[in-house]
């Protein structure tokens, strides 16, 4: 079991990811770090590759010394970011999601959706949201 963490290199998921940090040291897992994509015919293997690395990068940046264990997973799918973390919160039998939430206007969601909103509707297991 593990800590799911939803990033999106916005300031609230590097916020998500410390607290995870915190989380998984309380509880001695380790942390899934899940980034997500929309599909894209224009796609190449290179790119993704490429996107691969400055994820991993990015977070070894924000972990640093920390030796908390965590994975990084870019997913490149056709479904939302909400239904992917779902998903694999779900098939990976993860204790808690942490996601970052950001202010939209009521219009904003309507038009865009909220992914927190979908997670925390949906989720089969705690879900903690930090601004």
């Amino acid at each position: 079991m593990s800590i799911l963490v939803g990033y999106d290199g916005s300031n609230v998921s590097k916020a998500a990811i410390n607290l995870a940090l915190e989380h998984a040291a309380l509880n001695q897992t380790k942390i899934d770090i899940i980034s997500v994509m929309q599909q894209s015919p224009t796609f190449k293997y290179d790119d993704i590759h490429h996107l691969e690395r400055e994820l991993e990068e990015s977070i070894r940046e924000l972990v640093k010394d920390n030796i908390t264990k965590y994975q990084t997973h870019l997913i490149v799918t056709a479904h939302s970011a909400g239904e992917t973390l779902v998903e694999f919160a779900e098939q990976h039998q993860c204790r808690e999601i942490i996601i970052g939430v950001r202010k939209r206007s009521k219009v904003g969601k309507l038009v865009f959706g909220s992914t927190a909103q979908f997670v925390i509707l949906n989720a089969h297991c705690p879900v903690v949201t930090i601004k």
